[in-house]
C-alpha cells in the first residue's frame, strides 16, 4: 500500500500540471506553451483535455525542413512545368496549438524555424519530452519560449482533473503585476539563477492569469507564488542562498514616514514577502533539477545523451540534404535534387533556344546528397590502482561499478573498459564491451598487490582512449588512485623518475582532449591526486569510501 508521504509529490505535481493547463488555456498566445516531461497516460490525458478547448496540430516527429517551412511541390511542379509552391506545416498550423512529440530529438535548425514562428505569435507550442536522461531535453530555443514545465512521470492519469477549461483571452485582458510584484518575481528569479528575461515575463503573465481565474482585479501574493512555482522553479540552476539571520534590522521609520496614515500602512501590507516567495519556489524545484544542480550540471539542448554527435553519410537520424556529388559513401538525395532543379527549368529551356525536348535539365549544382546525424557510443574507461594492501577492495568496487554501468549500457549506448596497473606495468583486463556476461567472466579473478606503476597505467589509458576517439567513440577516463606512483615505466623502483613520468603521462592526456576524472581513493585525501588531476585537466573527486554504487552514480552524473 502506498503511503500518504509517497503520494504527496504525485498530488503536488498533478495539481501544478492542472493549474498550468488552465493558465495556458486562458492565454495561450501570451504564455507560449507547455513543456511536458515524462511519457505516460497522465500526459496523454492532459493533452486530450487541452484538445477539448483549443485546436491542436501534431507536428510529425521526423519532419524535414522543406515540409516544416514550405517549398516546392514537386508533383505539381512536374505536372505544370513550372515551380509550384506548397505551404509548410508552420503556415498550416497558424492559430492552433502545435504538439511536438519526441521534442528532445528536434534538430537545432528546425527548432530555430519553430522559435521564429513562436516569436511572431503564429501559434502556441506543447513539447512532449520523452528523454531518458535528465539532461536530454528539447533545444533551449524552444524551452525558453514556453512558460510552463511539468513533470508528469509520477502523476496518475486520474489525477488530471476533468472539467471545462477557461475561454482564451488576450494578455492585455489580464490584471498586470505592479512594480512590487515584478520586483519580487525578479528577486526569486535571481535567487534561483534564472537569468532569462522571457522567464520573468512569463512569470508576470502567469501571475496575472492566476488572478484572472480567481476573479481578482489585482495580483496577490498567492498569484505571485503560483507563478514562481510553475514558471521559475523548473528553470532553477542554483539553490537560493540561506537567509542571513545576522543581518541588521531595518532602520526605524522617521517622523514623516510614521505619520503617513492608515492608507499608507495598508499599502505596505500588500507588498509581497520576497523571502516566502523564494522559499515556496525552492520547495517546488523538481527532484531531477535538484540532482542536476547538486551535480553542477546544466541542461543541454536537443538530447545530449551519452555520446557525442557527428555527421554520417550512411546511417543515423536523417538531416537536411546538402549540395554535393554522390560517391565516396555519399548517396544521392533524389527528391531534394529534383526540388533544387525544378525552379530553373523555364530559364534553362529558354537558354536551350528552340529545344523543346521533354524532361528535366539537371545540372551539377542541383545535385544533393543525403546526410545523417549519428551518435557515437560512450565508453567509460576505468584505470584502477591495483597495488598495495587495499588493492582487492578497490578492484572489487571497480568491478561492481562496471557491472552497474553495464546494466544500463543498452539504454545509454555505453560501453565499459577496465585497465589495472600493479607491479611493474599495466594490463587491459576488460576491452570495451557492453556485454554484462563477458564482463563478469573477465572480472571473475582480478590480480592485485605490488608496486604502483601509475605512469604506465595512465599511458595505457591515454592510448586506448585516443584509439577509441579516432574510431568515433566518446571515451571518459576514470582514474582510481591516490596519485603516488613509485614504479617507473622501465619497471625500476625509482620514485623520482616515476613522478616525472606520471606528470608527462598526465599532460599527454590533457593534450589529447580526452574527458577524465581522478577519483582519490586514499583514506585521507592528499595533494598528489589533486595535482595529478590538475596536470590532466580533469575533475578531481576525493572519495575515500568509493563504493560501487557511489562510483556508478558519479560516473552517471559526469557522463
Amino acid at each position: 500500500m502506498t503511503s500518504p508521504a509517497a503520494l504527496a509529490p504525485q498530488h503536488a505535481a498533478a495539481d501544478d500540471a492542472a493549474l498550468a493547463l488552465r493558465l495556458f488555456a486562458l492565454c495561450p498566445a501570451g504564455l507560449g506553451g507547455m513543456w511536458l516531461r515524462g511519457p505516460g497516460p497522465a500526459r496523454d490525458a492532459l493533452v486530450e483535455r487541452l484538445g477539448s478547448a483549443v485546436r491542436l496540430r501534431r507536428m510529425p516527429a521526423h519532419i524535414d525542413g522543406e515540409r516544416l517551412r514550405g517549398g516546392i511541390d514537386l508533383a505539381a511542379s512536374l505536372t505544370a512545368g513550372r515551380a509550384v509552391q506548397r505551404a509548410g506545416f508552420l503556415a498550416e498550423a497558424a492559430g492552433a496549438v502545435v504538439v511536438a512529440p519526441l521534442a528532445e530529438r528536434i534538430d537545432q535548425g528546425l527548432a530555430g524555424s519553430v522559435a521564429q514562428a513562436l516569436d511572431g505569435g503564429a501559434f502556441a507550442l506543447v513539447l512532449l519530452d520523452d528523454g531518458a536522461e535528465r539532461d536530454e531535453v528539447p533545444p533551449v530555443s524552444l524551452t525558453e519560449r514556453v512558460a510552463f514545465a511539468c513533470e508528469l512521470g509520477v502523476v496518475a492519469p486520474q489525477a488530471i482533473a476533468d472539467g471545462d477549461l477557461p475561454e482564451a483571452v488576450s494578455a492585455s485582458a489580464l490584471p498586470p503585476c505592479n512594480d512590487e510584484g515584478l520586483e519580487a518575481l525578479a528577486a526569486v528569479s535571481l535567487a534561483l539563477g534564472v537569468h532569462s528575461a522571457r522567464a520573468l515575463r512569463f512569470a508576470a503573465l502567469a501571475a496575472g492569469a492566476s488572478a484572472y481565474l480567481g476573479g481578482r482585479a489585482a495580483v496577490t501574493e498567492a498569484d505571485l507564488a503560483a507563478a514562481a512555482r510553475l514558471v521559475l522553479a523548473p528553470r532553477a540552476t542554483q539553490l537560493p542562498a540561506p537567509a542571513n539571520d545576522d543581518a541588521p534590522p531595518p532602520p526605524p521609520p522617521t517622523e514623516d514616514e510614521g505619520g503617513q496614515g492608515e492608507d499608507e500602512n495598508e499599502a505596505e501590507q500588500t507588498v509581497p514577502d520576497t523571502d516566502q516567495l523564494i522559499e515556496a519556489a525552492a520547495a517546488a524545484i523538481p527532484p531531477g533539477v535538484l540532482d542536476m544542480i547538486a551535480a553542477g550540471r546544466t541542461r543541454r539542448g536537443a538530447g545530449s545523451g551519452s555520446g557525442s554527435r557527428h555527421f554520417s553519410a550512411l546511417r543515423g537520424r536523417p538531416l537536411a540534404a546538402r549540395a554535393g556529388m554522390p560517391g565516396g559513401g555519399a548517396r544521392l538525395a533524389l527528391i531534394d535534387t529534383l526540388r533544387a532543379a525544378v525552379p530553373w527549368q523555364a530559364l534553362r529551356r529558354r537558354e536551350d533556344g528552340a529545344d523543346t525536348r521533354p524532361g528535366l535539365r539537371i545540372l551539377k549544382d542541383d545535385l544533393r546528397v543525403r546526410r545523417f546525424e549519428a551518435r557515437s557510443s560512450a565508453v567509460t574507461l576505468f584505470a584502477v590502482d591495483a597495488s598495495g594492501s587495499a588493492a582487492f577492495a578497490r578492484l572489487a568496487e571497480a568491478k561492481g561499478a562496471v557491472e552497474l554501468l553495464l546494466a544500463q549500457a543498452y539504454v545509454k549506448r555505453a560501453e565499459v573498459a577496465l585497465v589495472a596497473f600493479r607491479g611493474t606495468g599495466a594490463q587491459l583486463l576488460l576491452p570495451p564491451t557492453r556485454s554484462l556476461t563477458r564482463a563478469r567472466r573477465a572480472l571473475a579473478e582480478l590480480p592485485g598487490g605490488g608496486g604502483t606503476p601509475l605512469a604506465a597505467g595512465l599511458a595505457m589509458a591515454c592510448e586506448l582512449g585516443t584509439t577509441l576517439a579516432r574510431r568515433g567513440h566518446t571515451p571518459l577516463l576514470v582514474i582510481l588512485t591516490d596519485g603516488r606512483g613509485n614504479i617507473a615505466r622501465d619497471g625500476s623502483a625509482n620514485r623520482a623518475v616515476a613522478g616525472e613520468e606520471t606528470a608527462q603521462a598526465a599532460r599527454a592526456i590533457a593534450a589529447s582532449g580526452l574527458g577524465a576524472v581522478v577519483v582519490d581513493i586514499s583514506p585521507r585525501p592528499r595533494p598528489e591526486a589533486a595535482a595529478l588531476a590538475g596536470d590532466m585537466r580533469a575533475r578531481y573527486l576525493p572519495l575515500p569510501q568509493a563504493s560501487a554504487a557511489t562510483l556508478s552514480r558519479v560516473i552517471g552524473a559526469l557522463g
